[in-house]
C-alpha cells in the first residue's frame, strides 16, 4: 500500500522500515485531523500521498524558499504596486479559467520551490502581453541564477530571480531546457529564450487587500509562506487553516492564482509544486483576510514585462 500511495521502490529492507514507520506516523496524524473535520471543527481534511513516507529533513529540503536578505530588502531594482485609480475589483477571481497558468510542475527533491513560482508569475504576464502561454524553464533558473545570488536546490529568492532573468536578458522554454531536479552547469541558449523581464514589483508588506488587488488587476502573483508543518504537507482539500502558522517564518515560495468565498469565508487560490496529487490537483486554498495567514502577503510581488 505504501509503495502504491508513494509511487515509490526502496532499495533495501531497512530503508522500508524506515518509509512504512514515518507512513504510519502520518496516516495516524491524518485520521486524527479528519475526525475533527467530520465533526465540523477544521475547515479543510488531509490526504496521504506520495510525500507521505518523507522524513522531516527531507520535507523541509522542498521548502527552498530562503528569508529575506539584507541586500534583497534594499534591492532598489523594483518598484511598488499602487492601487490602480479605476474603482471595483470582481469578489472572485481563477486567472487558470483566462489561460495565464501553466499545468501545475514537480520540484522532486529539489528546494528550488522559488524557481517555480518566478517562472509561474512570469508566465502569466508573458501571457497578459503576448497573448501566448509559454511553460518558462525552472532548470535554467537552479543552473544559472546562482550569479545573483540564488543556490540552486540549496534555496532561493524569487525577486533575485526576476533580477537574474532581467540581466540575462531572458529565461529559456521549459521544452528547450527541461527539469531534471538536482543542481547542474548552466546550459542557457539565447536562441530558446521564452520571455523577458524588465525588473519586478512589490505588494506592500502584509497587506491582503493590496495584494487582492494586485492578483485581480495584474494577474498570477509569486507569494512566500510558511508551510513547514503536517497539515499542509498532507493537505487534502478545503480551506486551509494553520493556528501554528507564522506570518514572518516564510519558507516556501508559491503562486496565488485567485482568490474566491466558500460558505462565509475568504480564500485564496494557491499553486504549488509538488505535482497534481497533492491537494486539490496541485492547488490549496488559503485562508484569506485572517491576518495574513501564514505570511501569505509578506513577499508578494510580480515581474514587469
Amino acid at each position: 500500500m505504501i509503495c502504491k500511495i508513494a509511487g515509490k521502490v526502496y532499495t533495501n529492507e531497512s530503508e522500508d522500515n524506515v518509509r512504512l514507520k514515518m507512513f504510519l506516523k502520518a496516516q495516524q496524524t491524518i485520521r486524527k485531523h479528519n475526525k475533527a473535520y467530520a465533526l465540523g471543527e477544521k475547515d479543510f481534511y488531509l490526504n496521504l500521498n506520495h510525500l507521505s513516507d518523507l522524513l522531516p529533513e527531507e520535507y523541509r529540503r522542498l521548502n527552498g524558499y530562503l528569508p529575506p536578505s539584507a541586500d534583497s530588502l534594499a534591492n532598489d531594482n523594483y518598484t511598488t504596486f499602487l492601487t490602480p485609480l479605476n474603482g471595483d475589483i470582481p469578489r472572485s477571481v481563477d486567472w487558470r479559467q483566462n489561460g495565464l497558468v501553466t499545468p501545475v510542475k514537480n520540484q522532486g527533491q529539489c528546494g528550488s520551490c522559488w524557481a517555480f513560482s518566478t517562472t509561474g508569475a512570469l508566465e502569466g504576464q508573458t501571457k497578459r502581453k503576448t497573448g501566448r502561454l509559454v511553460s518558462l524553464s525552472e532548470q535554467n533558473l537552479v543552473d544559472c541564477a546562482g550569479q545573483s545570488g540564488n543556490y540552486g536546490c540549496r534555496g532561493g529568492w524569487v525577486e533575485k530571480s526576476f533580477k537574474y532573468i532581467k540581466d540575462n536578458r531572458g529565461i529559456d522554454t521549459e521544452m528547450s531546457y527541461p527539469y531534471e531536479g538536482h543542481d547542474s552547469r548552466c546550459r542557457f541558449r539565447r536562441e530558446f529564450v521564452g520571455a523577458v523581464a524588465n525588473g519586478f514589483v512589490r505588494v506592500k508588506r502584509g497587506n491582503e487587500g493590496l495584494l487582492q488587488n494586485a492578483v485581480a488587476t495584474i494577474g498570477p502573483v509569486s507569494v512566500g509562506i510558511d508551510a513547514n508543518h503536517s497539515s499542509f504537507h498532507h493537505y487534502g482539500g478545503g480551506i486551509y487553516y494553520e493556528p501554528a502558522c507564522n506570518p514572518v517564518r516564510i519558507n516556501h515560495a508559491v503562486l496565488i492564482v485567485g482568490y474566491g468565498r466558500e460558505n462565509g469565508k475568504d480564500y485564496w487560490i494557491v499553486k504549488n509544486s509538488w505535482g497534481p496529487n497533492w491537494g486539490e490537483k496541485g492547488y490549496i486554498r488559503m485562508a484569506r483576510n485572517r491576518g495574513n495567514h501564514c505570511g501569505i502577503a509578506e513577499t508578494a510581488s510580480y515581474p514587469l514585462v
